[in-house]
């Protein structure tokens, strides 16, 4: 059976933050992700959590000046000091606080002319560095693949470079979060690439959208009842989030989330 949490980032944005966990679990779902949690008081946002019967499921470690257009830190050369405190001041007393599972580290947009091996070697560092960290908490850090569209310059664009570092870093609790909205404006051929890359376990987090627009994912070119059916028959047992910006309220376009529960 298939497990879906809601990006409270993204959904419910007709109420303000702290009613989208209500929201989100009048609408049936059990779980939620969103992109920043630390505007809430983390026991303010645990409350919410227990108030409304719900598991936070991902959010991501601090990215940077976000309003400044920084999308993360961990492959940015000079910035290692902002990471580190990031990842230890914010990022983990946030996800005990939450009992959050998941831990997503943006690589960031290296500045024009970063050498691209250094900035390789920087991203490694920190991921090792930082999946020592996450261990004694039971954390888990994912790395996720953005497109170079919605998200220009950013380092990490493709799966098969996740998998690769994943596999350098060689923590047990270093991931790929693997968005199929992202994945089929980059590379396309979602079935192949979840049949490549399920099967190794090092898959932690599905998200999904539509495209393009990334509405609904009833909405746009990817055909995804075909592998909603594969990824269940496959056995992945993890959380697929819904990161996508609904057409109108959120609620009235859960209806490709009810076909499926049916």
């Amino acid at each position: 059976m298939l497990r879906f949490a809601a990006n409270l980032t993204l959904l419910y944005t007709e109420h303000p933050f702290e009613a989208r966990f209500a929201a989100a679990r009048a609408d049936g779902f059990e779980a939620v992700e969103c992109l920043f949690p630390y505007s809430l008081d983390r026991r303010a946002c645990r409350l919410l959590l227990d108030d409304a019967g719900l598991r936070q499921v991902l959010f991501n470690a601090p990215p940077g000046d976000w309003a400044a257009g920084e999308r993360g830190l961990a492959a940015l050369p000079g910035r290692e000091a902002e990471f580190r405190r990031g990842i230890l001041e914010q990022a983990l007393p946030y996800a005990e606080a939450l009992d959050c599972p998941l831990l997503h580290v943006m690589a960031g947009t290296p500045p024009a002319g970063a050498d691209p091996g250094t900035c390789r070697d920087t991203y490694l560092d920190n991921l090792a560095w930082a999946a020592a960290q996450a261990a004694p908490h039971g954390v888990t850090l994912t790395i996720e693949p953005l497109n170079p569209v919605d998200m220009p310059g950013y380092f990490l664009q493709r799966q098969a470079e996740a998998h690769a570092l994943v596999l350098a870093v060689g923590a047990a609790n270093l991931g790929v979060q693997m968005d199929l909205y992202h994945c089929h404006q980059v590379e396309g051929e979602l079935a192949v690439q979840l049949a490549d890359y399920l099967p190794t376990g090092r898959v932690r987090h599905l998200q999904v959208a539509g495209y393009p627009g990334r509405h609904e994912p009833d909405v746009g070119e990817i055909d995804y009842p075909p592998l909603f059916r594969e990824i269940d028959r496959m056995g992945y047992a993890g959380w697929i989030g819904c990161e996508y910006r609904p057409l109108a309220g959120t609620s009235q376009g859960l209806g490709w989330l009810a076909a499926l529960r049916t």
